[in-house]
């Protein structure tokens, strides 16, 4: 059985996956924003390992979740579940960042290369990934016109790029992106029309098939067609400096 960390599985889907997981005999550590959120998602999973705690719109909180997960001992897997939605006004974190983007962006990208590697990587995007644009000299939305969808496009774009960088640049590690479908959870909201059971399935089986390919766009267990930008590798290194500019930790090789 495999040893996965989930992050943002305090509610939603991350604690369907993280459920889920944990029923198939695998060892699960949850991750929370904080010791109450924490509190909240042992008490909904009991059988879970343990929880990491840590807001990821800090940078200084996502490198102790990273410190936190390297102590407890290397994961197998790691799900990048953790994010905000698409109604989000702009507001700025304690680092003076745009927060969509810092945390559905920048967080996975720090916590991918700050965490021990592991032997797959599983990235939540969404369908609405494919009308984000790369604007890779205004991410914090200083120059453009705020637009909470818009900003949470490009940053589920940009779950793509990491995904498909990962998977170019490291060949032993697993790496993928998953459309979950637009579901009824918080974030989503009651009216989503998706079917919520299918919702975390893809995770799952990225995270624990016997054999999975890399480098992939899944949506309900079948690949699925992506923003072209992704697959640019000249993108894709683009957008790991930026990120390794931001964070002062750059992409290990």
């Amino acid at each position: 059985m495999a040893r996965i960390l989930v992050t943002g599985s305090a509610d939603g889907l991350g604690q369907l996956v993280a459920g889920e997981l944990i029923s198939k005999g695998h060892e699960v550590v949850l991750h929370a924003r904080n010791a109450k959120r924490g509190d909240d998602a042992i008490g909904a999973l009991p059988k879970a390992a343990g929880v990491l705690i840590g807001d990821l719109a800090s940078i200084a909180e996502t490198r102790d979740v990273a410190r936190q997960a390297n102590e407890s001992g290397r994961f197998d897997v790691v799900v990048h579940n953790a994010a905000v939605g698409y109604q989000e006004p702009r507001i700025e974190t304690v680092d003076g960042l745009e927060h969509v983007f810092a945390i559905n962006a920048l967080a996975p990208y720090l916590l991918t290369a700050l965490i021990d590697r592991p032997e797959r990587l599983v990235y939540l995007s969404s369908g609405m990934h494919e009308g984000g644009d790369v604007v890779l000299d205004d991410l914090q939305w200083v120059r453009r016109r705020w637009s909470g969808s818009r900003a949470y496009s490009d940053s589920k774009l940009h779950d793509v790029i990491l995904a498909f960088a990962v998977a170019r640049l490291w060949p032993g590690v697993l790496s993928n992106a998953v459309d979950p479908g637009w579901v009824a959870t918080k974030m989503g909201g009651r009216g989503a029309p998706g079917d919520l059971g299918q919702a975390h399935l893809t995770q799952v089986w990225l995270a624990t098939a016997p054999t999975t390919p890399s480098g992939g766009y899944y949506y309900h267990l079948r690949p699925h067609a992506t923003h072209p930008a992704a697959s640019d590798p000249e993108v894709q290194d683009a957008f790991l400096a930026v990120c390794g500019s931001l964070t002062g930790v750059p992409f290990p090789g």
